[in-house]
């Protein structure tokens, strides 16, 4: 009996039910870390659920492809590219030398030199949410997830991508619609899907617009300006890659980071030891991060495309055959990490895939890391009890993972 179909792997409902299906990954790296699936509904495509597997592939970007799309669509809504959202070209989706040369517009504001401009306004942010949590007695109950890792990376990312403040909630809205398209309380609202994915490319692109040609008139000292005026052999940026330049770091950046947050929390509600371990040694908090994009494994899976016929671990994969990359349970995989399913602070080594490896490695890694880091450091030195306080729930998403909601009861000084 076949250990899966791959259906449980892929679609959004058992997500949004269960969480992430770990026992399922597990029994995948046992016994067929390399398994054909032919989920109802959807293309069949190869499960990759090794670290090692993943690495190899990511480290061969000309034979394993980005461009014929990173995502595993239902066979009756495949992303329409002639507008909206699919239409937008993101560096996510381009493949070598393409890639290479648009990922270069933006990565040397991305190095962990440059991003010391921001410091004041990560540290602003971090400090004066947990000044609300503390506010009247220190003592209360809110929703994590929401009103705290879904607040922090949105005021960073707005900051340096010129959303002025009045309209955070509707980026938060947009960004919520674009990750969380089958969750029936996040989703679009539409008479079908495709028309409501249509309708908020629209959206987006009124936004972006306006900050684009702001900047292409007045360019400033932030990513915005980079971004808008950025130069490809010689040329701007077509229209489309700008576009997709500034959805990817936007919707991605936020929504990877806030379920980093909000699952770190949840661990460490769960792991009261290791709370601990972190405010007597706050020193920790580095590499309690790293645990955390572990643990939590934001970027749930890529999917790649053989670009000719290859052998992984004894199978025939054909030329055309979708690969999908399991990095949550790569994360978890016993041959590299021990005690994996453990939650410990200060794990040491970590060689996690929360970020990707090899040629798509996350831009953004250096920004989620800084602003992780800011908030922890923060709740840290100054929360003194947390418990959660209602059952967590999880996005209706396969592709990018997290809590929607994360009630917890604490007491902060």
């Amino acid at each position: 009996m076949s250990i899966t179909d791959g259906f449980d792997l892929i679609d959004p409902r058992p997500y949004g039910k269960h969480g992430p299906p770990h026992a399922t990954w597990t029994a995948l790296r046992r016994s067929s870390p390399v398994h054909r699936c032919h989920p109802p509904g959807y293309a069949p495509f190869w499960a990759v659920t090794r670290h090692a597997d993943i690495c190899e592939i990511s480290k061969h970007p000309e034979t394993f492809l980005n461009a014929p799309g990173i995502v595993v669509v239902p066979e009756d809504r495949p992303i329409d590219r002639s507008e909206g959202v699919g239409a937008m070209r993101t560096i996510i989706e381009m493949d070598p030398p393409d890639h290479r040369k648009f990922r270069k517009v933006a990565s040397p504001w991305f190095t962990p030199r440059a991003l010391g401009r921001i410091d004041a306004a990560v540290q602003k942010s971090a400090r004066a949410l947990v000044d609300d949590l503390a506010a009247g007695s220190g003592e209360g109950q809110c929703d994590f997830a929401v009103d705290i890792a879904a607040a922090h990376p949105l005021r960073i990312l707005s900051t340096i991508l010129g959303v002025p403040r009045e309209e955070e909630p509707r980026i938060l809205r947009l960004t919520n619609q674009l990750f969380a398209a089958d969750d029936a309380e996040l989703q679009r609202e539409g008479p079908d899907r495709a028309q409501a994915m249509r309708e908020l490319g629209m959206e987006l692109y009124q936004l972006f617009s306006k900050i684009i040609e702001d900047r292409r008139a007045n360019p400033r000292d932030d990513l915005a300006s980079v971004l808008a005026n950025g130069r490809v052999d010689g040329a701007l940026m077509g229209p489309l890659e700008t576009f997709g330049y500034f959805l990817i770091t936007f919707t991605a950046g936020h929504d990877t980071t806030k379920n980093a947050i909000a699952g770190g929390m949840r661990a460490l509600a769960e792991n009261p030891d290791e709370l601990e371990k972190l405010r007597r040694a706050p020193e920790l908090v580095p590499a309690a991060v790293e645990e955390i994009v572990r643990w939590a494994t934001p970027v749930n899976y890529m999917k790649r495309t053989a670009a000719r016929d290859v052998e992984l671990r004894g199978e025939k994969i054909r030329e055309g055959d979708d690969l999908v990359l399991f990095y949550a349970s790569a994360n978890r995989d016993e041959d590299v990490f021990d005690d994996p399913f453990r939650f410990c602070v200060d794990r040491h080594p970590n060689p996690h895939l929360g970020f990707g490896i090899g040629e798509h490695f996350c831009l953004g890694a250096h920004l989620a890391r800084r602003s992780q880091r800011a908030l922890f450091s923060e709740l840290v030195r100054r929360l003194e009890s947390v418990e959660l306080a209602g059952e967590p729930e999880w996005i209706r998403s396969s592709f990018v993972v997290g809590l929607k909601h994360l009630p917890v009861r604490y007491r902060i000084a």
